[in-house]
Order: structure tokens, then sequence, then C-alpha cells
């Protein structure tokens, strides 16, 4: 499989949905139904409400939705690290590190409002690439503020989003105040017109506009399948880590910024999830991204072939024993 995936060939677009959906199954034989709650985005609160009549009579609406983001998502990734040339070689490792990395944990798989905002950041890292070749990027900065505010209203923790976009200006291009502040007023413009929506419909409140902000850490159960699970998330990662960094002097010197972009982008989300934090895994999957992005490497560059060999099937069979005989999705 790896060897297959190695391999920049159109027959691999079918062969990763086919992968996604074999190590994935079990989302579609026991569906999650999604439940309102306060802390979802107003945007994520009204999409469930429209989905709501269909996914009670037909809950596999909800996992279906689900990987066709996250397929969708693994196209989009992989097309950004091979695009850019983050790696030695074009291939479908990224996607097929993406798909195994959401699954090692079953709550990456629910149709949630943080899975729905991973597609706004991969755009956001396309952007960001992009602008350091622009002469003029102004357009591009302000959609990049304005695709934080769209994503904020989906889950609102990720505004925290807008340090990690300061971060990129600094690291892409020269400091320029004014690209700056149209990145603050993309940030602000879905807030300048709810607010006119809301103060129309005679609904105006703070409370609405600004939702509560809590920040604590979350109380998650303990477990072997948990612990196994973080296991195979690291592992691979420190492994990719440590190849881009041996190859780092033969990359040019726009990937290596890429690279940074990545790994602050880790380190934005590893924060988010303290935000308003749930006793559950659903917002961790905003790190699932990053993490992926450095599998790829772990799975690609490695001179001895058993080893990812090893490392794939390994966490392919762990994953299968989790969804069939462990505590199940």
């Amino acid at each position: 499989m790896i060897g297959i995936f190695k391999q920049k060939t159109p027959a691999n677009l079918l062969l990763l949905l086919i992968f996604g959906v074999v190590i994935k199954l079990s989302m579609f034989l026991h569906p999650h139904v999604p439940d309102i709650q306060s802390k979802d985005g107003i945007l994520f609160q009204a999409i469930l409400r429209f989905l709501k009549p269909t996914g009670q009579s037909a809950p596999v609406i909800y996992p279906a939705l689900s990987f066709a983001f996250l397929y969708l998502q693994a196209l989009a990734l992989n097309r950004l690290i091979n695009e850019h040339r983050m790696t030695s070689k074009p291939g479908f490792l990224p996607g097929m590190a993406y798909l195994l990395v959401t699954s090692l944990f079953p709550e990456w798989n629910y149709f949630s409002a943080p899975l729905l905002v991973n597609t706004i950041t991969i755009l956001l890292l396309l952007s960001m690439f992009k602008i350091y070749n622009e002469q003029q990027a102004k357009g591009t900065v302000f959609n990049m503020g304005l695709g934080i505010g769209i994503a904020s209203f989906i889950f609102f923790p990720s505004i925290t989003f807008i340090f990690w976009t300061f971060f990129a200006l600094l690291v892409m291009r020269p400091f320029r105040i004014n690209e700056w502040l149209l990145c603050l007023l993309g940030v602000t413009t879905p807030y300048y017109f709810y607010a006119v929506y809301l103060f129309i419909t005679d609904q105006w409140s703070w409370q609405k506009i600004l939702p509560y902000v809590t920040i604590d850490l979350p109380r998650l159960q303990q477990s072997f399948w948990l612990a196994c699970s973080a296991f195979l998330l690291c592992i691979p990662f420190l492994i990719g880590g440590y190849h881009i960094q041996n190859n780092l002097r033969r990359m040019l010197i726009q990937v290596r910024k890429g690279w940074s972009l990545i790994l602050l982008y880790l380190l934005a989300a590893v924060f988010v999830p303290f935000v308003n934090s749930t006793d559950t895994f659903e917002n961790w999957v905003i790190v699932a991204i990053p993490f992926a992005a450095f599998h790829a490497p772990a799975y690609q560059y490695p001179t001895q072939k058993w080893f990812p060999l090893v490392l794939f099937w390994v966490t392919v069979a762990f994953i299968l024993l989790y969804q069939y005989y462990g505590p199940g999705w």
C-alpha cells in the first residue's frame, strides 16, 4: 500500500476513497447523531437544525457528510503538500496519512463544528503559501481574515487562529501594517453584517455577537485504547519531523517557511481545544491536519522499506481492533 500511495496517479483518487471507506466503515454501521450545543457556533447550529428532519429518519446522513469532508480535506492537504513540493516526491501519502490519523479517535469522525473548520484552515494554509510570491497580496490577506471570521461562526474558539495568521504574515512577507489591518477587517466583516441583521430584526444583544469564552483543562477519560492512539499519533510525527529536519538544507526557502507555518499551526491548534473545552475529543480534530502533514515524510523518507510497511499495517490493525473488538465507535 505504501508503494502504491507513493505514486502520483489518477487511479489513487479512487484507491484513497476505497481505503477511507474500509478503515472508517464502523462510522456508517453506528451513526453518531450530533446534538445542538450552546458552545457550537451560530452557523453550525443553523446547519444542524436544517439537517435534523432528515437526520431523524436517516441518521446515516451525518457519517456520510463527515466522510465527505474528511475525504475532501485529505485531497486538499495532499494537493497542498504536492503543489508546493513539501516532500521530495509527489504522491498520495499525505492524503493517506490524514485518513489514518483521523481514524485513531472515534470523535474525529463525528459530524462536528471543528471538522468543518478544518476545511477552512486548509484553505487558509493554501492562501498563506500563495502570498509568498505575490507582489500585491491585499485581497488574499483580507480573504484569510474573512475565513477566520466565518470559521468562528462555526466554532467560536477558532477565532484564536488570528494569532497564527499574524505569525504567518511575519514568516511569509515583510511587515506591512496595512496588511495586518486588512486581515483584522476581514475577521470583523462577518460580525458587522451579523450585527446589522440583529439590529434590523430587533434582536440586538452583545451576547449574540460575542459568545461566552472559558479556558479550562478538558477532563478526558483515560484508557488503554486512548494511550495506544496517542502513541501511534506521536511516533510517526516525531519520525517525520526528524526526516524533515534532516532534509531541510536541501529544501527551497519557501518550502522551509511552509514547514514552519505547519508547525506554527500545530502549536495554535493545540491551544484551541482548551477554549470552551468539552469532555470528548471532538475539538481535538483541529490538530489532525499538521499531524498528518508530518506523518507523510515518516512513510516516504526511511531507507529501510520494511519500516513504513510495519508502521502502516500496525496502525491499520489497531484502528480495526479499536472499532470491532475494543470500545467501538
